[in-house]
């Protein structure tokens, strides 16, 4: 249960009862959330919604839908930046409360809804949130100042495709490393968006490999006339 939504709430909570409020939502996910709803939608807007609304009518019916229609969507980041992105074959049918979006490896968190169409090279949107979180970091914590900074050089190289399929896998045991290894939640912040890509995006970013080895692939030389 959010803070905020929460203690806005108290004195409608005093006045209704506290059976009224638990009646919102789901068993363990009693109550509001205020979801901001932002990227490739008609109609981005912050909206308050009872906890467990499915995520694709939270879409739909608030923001104008995704742009170019629900089968154009990509992904998902649902609980802003720091938590690990779904792709749209969980969209379909995910609810938008805590334990739901536990169980597909993501998390509520801000409910900041990042709505991704197929436009959207993915590989540089987590690229990106690699930059913001190397730059937020401190420093205090070795695993967040060296992890961070290691993350962010090799996603650079992810969205050129100037890697070994190998390091794929690489990528994804350091960030098992900062996870969990610091003192506040930024270096969670930090692995979790990579995790997510590589848990469901990993074909694309092998493919983004391949296509760069296979353009600067030796051609061959021309025979000469006889």
């Amino acid at each position: 249960m959010n803070n905020v939504e929460t203690i806005a709430v108290v004195p409608t909570i005093l006045r209704r009862g506290g059976a009224w409020f638990s009646a919102l939502g789901r068993p363990k996910n009693a109550g509001t959330k205020i979801f901001c709803i932002s990227g490739h939608v008609n109609k981005p807007c912050n909206v308050e919604e009872e906890l467990g609304i499915p995520l694709r009518e939270l879409i739909d019916t608030y923001a104008g839908g995704v742009r170019g229609g629900w089968d154009n969507l990509l992904a998902v980041i649902p609980g802003g930046s720091s938590v690990p992105l779904i792709p749209k074959d969980i969209c379909d049918t995910v609810l938008m409360d805590f334990d739901s979006l536990r169980d597909v490896k993501s998390g509520l968190g801000t409910a900041g809804v990042i709505v991704m169409d197929k436009s959207t090279d993915v590989i540089r949107a987590i690229d990106r949130l690699a930059q913001f979180y190397k730059h937020e970091s401190c420093g205090q914590c070795t695993p967040c100042r060296e992890g961070t900074g290691w993350m962010m050089r090799v996603m650079h190289r992810m969205v050129q495709g100037r890697a070994e399929v190998e390091e794929i896998d690489t990528l994804e045991k350091v960030t098992k490393q900062v996870e969990g290894h610091t003192i506040c939640a930024l270096g969670d912040a930090a692995a979790w968006p990579i995790q997510g890509l590589i848990r469901h995006f990993r074909p694309v970013m092998e493919e983004r490999i391949a296509q760069y080895k296979a353009a600067r692939a030796p051609r061959p030389m021309p025979m000469a006339a006889e």
